[in-house]
């Protein structure tokens, strides 16, 4: 039987694909339509505006994905070149200051939602910026969320030697120590 945790990560894994997926195609094909308009002599209003939302809703799914698969760039050799005791502790403390800082940001994403009530648009003025800056703290939080999720596994790795990149995934690639990327 799976681990509910592992369950979660995957069910968690899906959905954050599905969303990047979406918004990835939804984006490509608001850009190819704004082409073929442009092309046309009959540009679109509010293409750009949409566009680079979009693209910063994009960005924050993605990032999240990348935290929960543990993407993210990090210092894996330095750490492994740690004694397993001093390893941890950098660890958990490296943590410790990501999750807080994710937590300020969703803090804060989530005041500046409340500052744009009544906010819509410039282009689209049916559409409310609550909504389109909602993604600040949505964001904030599955990044800590995913962060929270893939800590177990990661902590594992890295005690057992930090053989895998993903702790998450069967197969990847291994690890070099620190020095051995040239």
């Amino acid at each position: 039987m799976a681990k509910p945790l592992s369950s979660f990560s995957r069910w968690l894994e899906r959905l954050l694909v599905g969303i990047s997926l979406l918004l990835m195609v939804g984006l490509t094909a608001l850009v190819i339509i704004a082409v073929v308009y442009r092309k046309l002599g009959a540009s679109l209003s509010w293409y750009d505006e949409v566009a680079s939302i979009m693209l910063a809703w994009l960005t924050y799914y993605g990032a999240a994905l990348a935290a929960l698969k543990r993407a993210h760039i990090g210092f894996d050799g330095f750490l492994l070149s740690l004694p397993p005791r001093i390893r941890m502790s950098a660890a958990v403390l490296a943590e410790v200051f990501v999750i807080g800082f994710f937590l300020i940001m969703t803090w804060t994403g989530w005041q500046v939602v409340q500052v744009l009530q009544g906010s819509s648009l410039i282009s689209l003025t049916w559409v409310s910026q609550q909504i389109t800056q909602s993604v600040i703290p949505i964001g904030g939080a599955l990044f800590i969320l995913t962060e929270l999720v893939s800590l177990p596994a990661y902590l594992r790795n890295l005690m057992d030697g930090g053989d895998r990149i993903d702790p998450t995934a069967p197969n990847v690639t291994p690890c070099k120590p620190a020095g051995d990327f040239l």
